[in-house]
């Protein structure tokens, strides 16, 4: 007997916007027969594929301290470094520098409500770099 990964839950304070800032991040979708409204406190997106979902949940909580799981993610197009900048234009802000003069490593970026995560190289960029 075995279990899956049904969904990835994020505690939050507005559902909806972290939602809506997600599905920006990853080109992730809402339920068209059960929309995302603001004031939901609870919000849930879809991969394109419908394979992984992540849910916000509102919390009266704040965040205190560093995430103990966390997504890392990797371009699907272009570099990671083209792929920080678009994700700090949509309001991610950079919490470490990971990177390495050689091209490798990764940065540490937190969401509008400081959940951390991660952008990794591209697998062009990695397969590239590959002797």
């Amino acid at each position: 007997m075995t279990s899956y990964v049904s969904h990835t839950t994020v505690d939050c304070a507005d559902a909806y916007a972290l939602s809506r800032w997600w599905a920006a991040v990853l080109d992730y979708r809402e339920d068209s027969e059960d929309p995302n409204e603001p004031g939901h406190e609870e919000c849930m997106i879809y991969s394109r594929d419908g394979r992984h979902r992540l849910l916000f949940i509102e919390v009266p909580d704040a965040k205190q301290v560093k995430n103990r799981i966390h997504l890392d993610l990797r371009p699907v197009e272009g570099t990671r470094d083209e792929e920080l900048a678009r994700l700090t234009g949509l309001g991610a802000t950079v919490v470490a520098d990971r990177r390495e003069n050689d091209g490798t490593g990764w940065v540490v970026l937190a969401d509008p409500e400081g959940n951390e995560f991660c952008i990794l190289r591209s697998d062009a960029e990695v397969a590239a770099t590959r002797p």
